[in-house]
């Protein structure tokens, strides 16, 4: 099946040449033409590679990873809710993403999705999204401060801590609406000093920052069959 990874092509469309840049350097420059084209692409998922996350069992899919049976009942949504909180340090801990700043069709990426896509390269210049591998244990690697949102459905996982590298691509369901799941992530972000910026481009929310050369891309968007799903990006 053909699914939108924009996440994932953040990382795998970066040119070498970039990897020599410093942060204010890239964050400063615009997008090189091959990886403007490549962000507006799709890549074709291996239907194999897609996995559930069995360690939050409380979502379990159905074997179809285009339409799994997710628990959307009040029930599943408010624990899935309340854990998330308790990550955060309570509920009055949450801090509501900044509303959005539209893109337009033809605008060029922000300086902060520019910035979290080249902190993907490797000091050595090394392209990290060439090296990545499918699994959903990537799921579980991610880093401390950007977890799947509690008793996510995870759709497939791919990373890789060759060399240099250390990047996770992560695509997720979950029934809490989209603006929930947006403002947990928000908040790891700025707890842990990481940048934010909140932009909606070709249809999905975008959430971005960066910490030094670590970096993060959370694009999020609510599916018709009345679920969330995230595609998450990290470098550490």
């Amino acid at each position: 099946m053909k699914r939108r990874l924009l996440a994932s092509l953040v990382p795998v469309v970066l040119l070498a040449s970039c990897g020599d840049k410093t942060e204010d350097e890239a964050a400063g420059d615009a997008m090189d033409p091959a990886s403007e084209q490549a962000l507006n692409d799709e890549l074709m998922t291996d239907p194999d590679l897609a996995g559930r996350n069995e360690a939050n069992a409380a979502l379990s899919g159905t074997g179809n990873p285009a339409i799994p049976n997710i628990d959307k009942s009040p029930r599943a949504i408010e624990a899935a809710r309340s854990r998330a909180a308790e990550l955060v340090g309570g509920r009055s801990a949450l801090i509501a993403v900044p509303a959005a700043r539209a893109l337009a069709e033809d605008a060029k990426p922000s300086q902060a999705m520019v910035a979290a896509a080249r902190a993907a390269v490797a000091p050595g210049g090394e392209n990290c999204g060439e090296k990545v591998e499918y699994t959903s244990a990537w799921a579980a690697k991610l880093p401390a401060a950007f977890p799947v949102y509690p008793r996510g459905n995870t759709q497939e996982a791919a990373g890789t801590d060759e060399g240099d590298c250390a990047l996770r691509v992560v695509t997720f369901l979950t029934p809490v609406a989209l603006e929930d799941v947006l403002s947990f992530y928000h908040t790891r972000a700025k707890a842990s000093g990481y940048s934010a910026e909140h932009v909606v481009s070709a249809g999905d929310n975008v959430l971005s920052g960066t910490k030094g050369k670590s970096a993060y891309v959370v694009y999020g968007r609510r599916l018709p069959q009345g679920v969330t799903e995230i595609d998450l990006v990290t470098t550490d």
